[in-house]
């Protein structure tokens, strides 16, 4: 077993995302960056190329800036991480925004005076939409959709992008408080009428403001990559990989696709409903995973379930395979920074920072360190049921690992 060191130090107790660097849209176990910048600083890693293979909405390219870094590149195959992210690292005319958000407000609020204008919208073609949206709320963001795409500037664009897609969440029938998709009971929604341009326009204020204080300020001549995409192996070319990969697959740990289906879906992407099944461990697989660290603890879910026994196996077998695609891509030298959760499943936890220790080595690594940090900052659920059985529940993760290989040999 490699060695893990508590480290109180990156417990950042009292901390949370947003008490250094607020994000412009609500994202699922987004990664603190205050980590990345103390892990970066306590190695002496100041510059180089930096990767993120699975990025999200960006932590990792918080840290890169604030420690100075001017390469970064980052991967993700969900489309609204890849939007948070663009829009976070773009730099933007703020007055030209500024200006834009007046005229939009303006041309929105004259557009529904016409009953009329009403007839002509197109509204999505959404399968089953209307479970999920009143007619009212349909229209009322068909009309700033419908303005929003008249904006020319891709970058700009984006801005009004973010606030409408969490806007579009706000105002369906989708109980807010919960990541995967659950609606609200029939007495709630009689009772639901959100002021959709309202809702949106105070959302708009907020997101430039952060982006201006937060982010603007940062935005120097870095040279910031953020692809829509799977990270293709990349042979001896990255210096330093922050990142924070899923604790599981996103079905039963943190359902990213189905967070954010409905954004998706309003941006026009087709394959908005598959997202979970594209992530890791999102495929079926027929075989269990039987070596190294990982192959008694799923035995022992097999005990249980061998449904879930080869459902943990398919995100083992995804996450070597990046890994590999990971390892080969960094230059020798180079150092490797994964933060991950050891998620439980049939209450039995799964040690997930010794599967990455493990794989690394195997690639021509060493294991330079593992710290543990209590985890109290980041939004996941607190509570789950590792026996599928009602009313069995456990604490999912408590604890967070920091895992920092080097590559020794190509």
């Amino acid at each position: 077993m490699y060695k893990v060191t508590r480290n109180s130090k990156y417990d950042f107790l009292g901390q949370s995302y947003a008490s250094v660097f607020p994000n412009l849209h609500k994202y699922p176990a987004t990664m603190l960056p205050q980590i990345g910048i103390e892990i970066l600083r306590e190695l002496n890693i100041k510059k180089g190329k930096l990767l993120d293979p699975y990025c999200g909405s960006g932590s990792s390219f918080t840290a890169g800036l604030d420690i100075g870094f001017d390469e970064m590149y980052g991967f993700d195959i969900n489309p609204l991480a890849v939007l948070i992210s663009r829009t976070k690292f773009s730099k933007v005319n703020i007055e030209r925004v500024n200006l834009l958000r007046q005229r939009l407000r303006n041309r929105v609020y004259e557009f529904v005076k016409e009953e009329d204008n009403l007839k002509t919208l197109d509204l999505p073609s959404i399968h089953n939409i209307e479970f999920w949206f009143s007619k009212e709320v349909l229209i009322n963001l068909s009309v700033i959709k419908h303005f929003i795409d008249k904006i020319k500037e891709k970058d700009i664009k984006r801005m009004f992008l973010i606030p409408f897609s969490e806007c579009v969440r706000e105002c369906s029938f989708t109980r807010n408080s919960e990541f995967k998709l659950y609606r609200m009971k029939s007495e709630d929604i009689l009772l639901f009428n959100p002021d959709v341009f309202g809702i949106f326009f105070k959302k708009l204020t907020k997101t430039i403001d952060i982006y201006e204080k937060y982010y603007y300020p940062k935005l120097t001549d870095a040279k910031i990559e953020i692809s829509y995409s799977k990270f293709p192996e990349q042979k001896n070319y990255f210096d330093v990989v922050l990142t924070s990969p899923p604790y599981g697959d996103s079905k039963t740990t943190v359902a990213y696709g189905q967070f954010s289906m409905f954004s998706n879906e309003w941006f026009g992407i087709k394959k908005a409903r598959q997202i979970d099944n594209m992530l890791m461990g999102g495929r079926a697989v027929k075989e269990k995973y039987n070596h190294g660290v990982i192959a008694n603890f799923i035995n022992s879910i097999e005990n249980e379930s061998k449904k879930r026994a080869l459902e943990v196996s398919s995100f083992y077998y995804d996450l070597e395979t990046s890994i590999s695609d990971v390892a080969k891509s960094v230059k020798v030298g180079g150092v490797t920074i994964f933060v991950v959760g050891n998620r439980r499943v049939k209450n039995i936890q799964l040690p997930t920072d010794q599967f990455i220790a493990e794989k690394f080595e195997e690639k021509g690594f060493n294991h330079i360190l593992t710290y543990e940090r209590q985890l109290g900052n980041k939004t996941m659920p607190s509570k789950n049921s590792p026996s599928n059985k009602a009313g069995d529940l456990k604490s999912t993760m408590s604890q967070e690992f920091i895992v920092v290989c080097k590559k020794m040999q190509g």
